[in-house]
Order: C-alpha cells, then sequence, then structure tokens
C-alpha cells in the first residue's frame, strides 16, 4: 500500500489533460506499477507543494478521482484558483515532474446499504469526493444505495466529469440519477435525456431540492455536502454549532443526516 503509513511520498506525474480553462487532470505513477494506494471510501489527500517565490512550503487537501482499487496510478482532479498557491503550482507540472503526498484524510466512513438513498449536493471542485463515493458505491455488487446528485456550476464549460456521470446513469438506470443546474446561461435538456439526467439554469434553492427529495427516502437518507462556503452554509445551516438552519433542514432532514466533506 502506498499510503498506507505516515510519511512522505513523492508520485511523479505520469500525464496531464486540461479540462476546462482552470482545471486540469494529473495522472500519477507509482513506483511499483502493481502497487495499490491504500485508500478507502471516502479518502482525500494532503499534497505538500513548493510554489516559487514562497518561503514556506503549502499543504492543501485533494480527492483522487480514479478506482481506488486500481493498481500504479493515482488521478487528480484539480481547479486553479487566481490566488491559489498549491492549484497554480500543481497546474505547472509537466509529465516527470514530482508531488509531494502526506498521509491520507479519511473522509466518511461509508459501508453498504448504510442507507437506502443518498443525495449529493455539489458545487465547483466539490464534485470530487462525491464522484470517488459514486463509483465506490456503484461496483460494489452488494450494495443497492440509490444516488441522487445535484451539481451546482457557473457556466456549462464548468460542469466537471461530466461524460463520466452521464455514462454511470446509462450503466446503472434507476439507481443512479444526476442533475446539473448552471447559475449564467440559459439551461437546456441533453438530447436524448430523461429524468435520469438534466441540465437547468438556477442555484442549488429550496425549490430545486422539493423537486428532487422524495418524501418517501426523507427519514432513511443521507445528505452529502461539498462546495464553496456559502452554498454549504445555506444547504446545511451555519452558526455556532449549526444553530442557524438550512435549506435541507427546512425541508426535514435533521442534522445527523447531513455531512460536509
Amino acid at each position: 500500500m502506498v499510503f498506507g503509513r505516515l510519511g512522505l511520498v513523492s508520485l511523479r506525474v505520469k500525464t496531464v489533460e486540461s479540462v476546462n480553462h482552470n482545471t486540469k487532470r494529473l495522472v500519477f505513477a507509482f513506483r511499483d506499477p502493481h502497487a495499490h494506494s491504500g485508500l478507502q471510501l471516502t479518502s482525500a489527500l494532503l499534497t505538500l507543494s513548493r510554489p516559487q517565490g514562497s518561503w514556506l512550503p503549502v499543504i492543501r487537501p485533494y480527492t483522487p478521482i480514479n478506482d481506488l482499487d486500481k493498481p500504479g496510478q493515482l488521478e487528480l482532479l484539480v481547479k486553479r484558483y487566481p490566488n491559489g498557491k498549491a492549484s497554480s503550482h500543481i497546474h505547472s507540472l509537466h509529465p516527470g515532474d514530482s508531488l509531494t503526498f502526506l498521509a491520507p484524510l479519511r473522509g466518511f466512513e461509508w459501508k453498504p446499504n448504510l442507507v437506502p438513498h443518498v443525495y449529493m449536493l455539489a458545487g465547483g471542485a466539490g464534485i470530487t469526493p462525491m464522484y470517488q463515493l459514486i463509483r465506490g458505491i456503484l461496483k460494489n455488487p452488494d450494495d443497492r444505495t440509490k444516488i441522487s446528485l445535484v451539481f451546482g456550476v457557473n457556466t456549462e464549460e464548468d460542469i466537471l466529469l461530466q461524460s463520466e456521470l452521464e455514462g454511470l446513469a446509462k450503466q446503472f438506470p434507476g439507481r443512479f440519477s444526476y442533475l446539473f443546474t448552471v447559475s449564467r446561461q440559459e439551461g437546456k435538456q441533453f438530447p436524448g435525456s430523461s429524468d435520469e439526467g438534466r441540465l437547468r439554469t438556477g442555484y442549488i434553492d429550496e425549490q430545486l431540492l422539493r423537486g428532487v427529495v422524495g418524501r418517501d427516502s426523507l427519514s432513511g437518507a443521507k445528505v452529502f455536502v461539498c462546495g464553496p462556503p456559502a452554498m454549504e452554509q445555506a444547504l446545511a445551516g451555519s452558526g455556532s454549532w449549526g444553530t442557524k438552519s438550512g435549506i435541507l433542514q427546512q425541508l426535514g432532514f435533521t442534522k445527523e443526516q447531513i455531512h460536509r466533506f
């Protein structure tokens, strides 16, 4: 296991692909092509970057998007932010360069069939932990959990992992559905799509979620939220100890049902 112990792990960049105007997909190769990452659902990795001109290293978490059981490599989807030292450094990497990783961070400890229905609300780069969990649930033949994803972005170009999500919806009809909501352009329906996959205009708000959340699945569901702080606060609440309720509480979810990545 590559990340089974504490300590630093340096991995070389194998390939780099530009996904859109501010996001790159990087594949890192393990020294042993037969080695496994040792990561579990759900896990992120701390990266240690040394940006040019910076006195101190920068540490940031990123969630791998590849199959965690796939040997030999690790794959990251990294969005570059205007003042992001770590993301700018990672975007400057080329095949053959190296990046240092620290010990893994455990997120939510998922167990098969923990709940009958999972709702995932993602914004921007917050799709990466959702995608890791979606793949992990669906690839397990013993896990029959139903998944509903709502992914909010600024423009259609910002819909990350679109083809992968569409493919999973086709492969697992009735178990995985998604809705893309775009805040800065006119919505449209994908050609040949059905209720399993749609594109609309707007934000992840109460009106949208009332059309997504089924009353029969409310009490036994789990909700995962990951996105910009303002989005998470609007959905899951804010204030000291979550004293100010959010949209999800107004819909009837309890704080115990909601998990922020």
